[in-house]
């Protein structure tokens, strides 16, 4: 490696060195060795022959005067079979303790999809779990936000999308941890390796303690191993974020420190590209697919945040998780009312399955008002189209309820993957008054009902 520059200036989160090469660009990484350590940097501006950097680490020894040298390659990644069942720093470092030879990598900037390449005639992906299913159906490609705070299932719903994906197209998935707390990050590895998961996916993690260059790129080196499974295994690949504002809060935090100017909100001016370009790269082609689940969280509960709207512009639908859901026993907790897609559209997933979504939320929805009514004068005074109503609302909502795979062990019983035919015929069956005579606890946690009564 030869030396390109000295460094002049040092803060905590940047450093300032004087070039003495012209063939530094931006987001090259240059590396400075001292005292039997390494350190490493971005190149994140560059004024004539002054760069800014964004050290990978703490810049604790570092004194001015030293020499910078230019890592050939840049940023980069592992790009083989050997990602699965492995776990990377944001910096393409394994941190899983395992001794496993680079096959070959590859810059983590260096994809990127040209409008030819890009495939819209997208097919369904169907999940098997019967509430996306219906509700929130899902296209390979598809971009969907996955908003539910601690404790309503998120976890066993991400686990049980990948074991359900997996068993059906034998496709794998990519986990990115961005800004999250490490004790959740080591839960999610622990829960994957023993439901025997862990083969299946691999990890990046750019955790809440560490830097905002940690936390900046690790969605970059993440997107990187999931285009391998797509370009070169030709998959159709699950790619889950958690959390995707927090890459723009590291942004935020870079743009602080070298004096910009924010816009409103203290967000930087580049927010909207720098989410574009993550965003653009979650695409399909004519060989595979990257269909990505993006938790999103949302400051002081302000769905209009600039953040929150510049994400949420990719998004081609929500899940929503929601609290009250799981305090009534019913899981997956997904609020129906507040989940969303672009697929819910008769000419992407017929006719049939548009109008019955329709039509249970329209039961569903008359259910909230009914319930009010009851509370105060009693289910006696509902006319007999209202209870009808009333209690078909009640199946249906039981109905969406689902035995997990990955939850087995827990409940006791078995898991099911319900084809979204099956799920059609069976609501159409409770609305059509089929199962009238049926008590409603007999369709918790049931796969599809096949037509029988009891």
């Amino acid at each position: 490696m030869k030396i390109v520059g000295k460094i002049i200036g040092i803060s905590e989160l940047s450093v300032k060195v004087l070039l003495i090469d012209e063939n530094v660009s931006l987001r090259d990484i240059l590396e400075c060795e001292f005292d039997d350590k390494t350190y490493e940097f971005e190149v994140v501006e560059i004024n004539e022959n002054i760069a800014k950097l964004i050290p990978f680490g703490r810049v604790n020894g570092l004194r001015k005067g030293l020499d910078v040298k230019l890592k050939e390659g840049g940023l980069q990644i592992e790009y083989s079979p050997k990602i699965l069942g492995r776990v990377y720093n944001s910096y393409g470092e394994g941190i899983d303790g395992k001794n496993v030879a680079s096959q070959q990598k590859k810059n983590v900037y260096e994809r990127k999809l040209s409008l030819m390449e890009i495939s819209i005639r997208n097919n369904p992906l169907w999940t098997g779990i019967k509430v996306i299913d219906f509700f929130a159906p899902l296209q390979k490609g598809y971009k969907m936000g996955l908003l539910g705070g601690a404790g309503v299932g998120k976890t066993v719903l991400i686990k049980e999308i990948i074991n359900n994906v997996y068993k059906k197209f034998k496709s794998n998935a990519i986990f990115i941890g961005v800004g999250e707390r490490s004790r959740e990050g080591k839960e999610l590895y622990d829960e994957m390796k023993a439901d025997d998961l862990l083969d299946k996916m691999c990890m990046v993690f750019g955790q809440m303690g560490e830097s905002p260059c940690s936390r900046s790129k690790a969605v970059y080196s993440g997107l990187t191993v999931a285009e391998y499974l797509r370009d070169e295994q030709k998959q159709d690949v699950l790619l889950f974020i958690d959390n995707i504002y927090r890459f723009v809060q590291a942004k935020s935090e870079i743009s602080t420190e070298l004096k910009r100017i924010p816009i409103e909100n203290g967000y930087p001016t580049t927010m909207a590209s720098d989410i574009s370009e993550v965003e653009e790269r979650i695409n399909s082609t004519d060989i595979g697919s990257i269909t990505s689940f993006q938790a999103i969280y949302i400051p002081a509960d302000d769905i209009t945040d600039d953040a929150v709207q510049a994400i949420t512009t990719h998004l081609d639908g929500q899940i929503v998780l929601d609290r009250k859901v799981a305090e009534k026993g019913l899981y997956p907790a997904i609020n129906v009312f507040k989940s969303s897609s672009k697929a819910i559209d008769p000419e992407k997933i017929g006719r049939r399955h548009y109008d019955l979504v329709q039509e249970t939320l329209k039961y569903l929805s008359r259910y909230e008002e009914l319930e009010e009514i009851i509370a105060v004068l009693g289910i006696d005074e509902l006319s007999e189209e209202d209870k009808l109503i009333f209690y078909r609302s009640r199946k249906l909502r039981n109905y969406f309820t689902q035995p997990l795979f990955v939850s087995e062990n827990y409940t006791g019983i078995k898991g099911e993957m319900v084809d979204i035919e099956d799920t059609l015929t069976d609501v159409e069956d409770i609305l059509n008054g089929k199962y009238d005579d049926i008590d409603e606890e007999k369709l918790l946690f049931r796969g599809k009902l096949n037509g029988k009564q009891g």
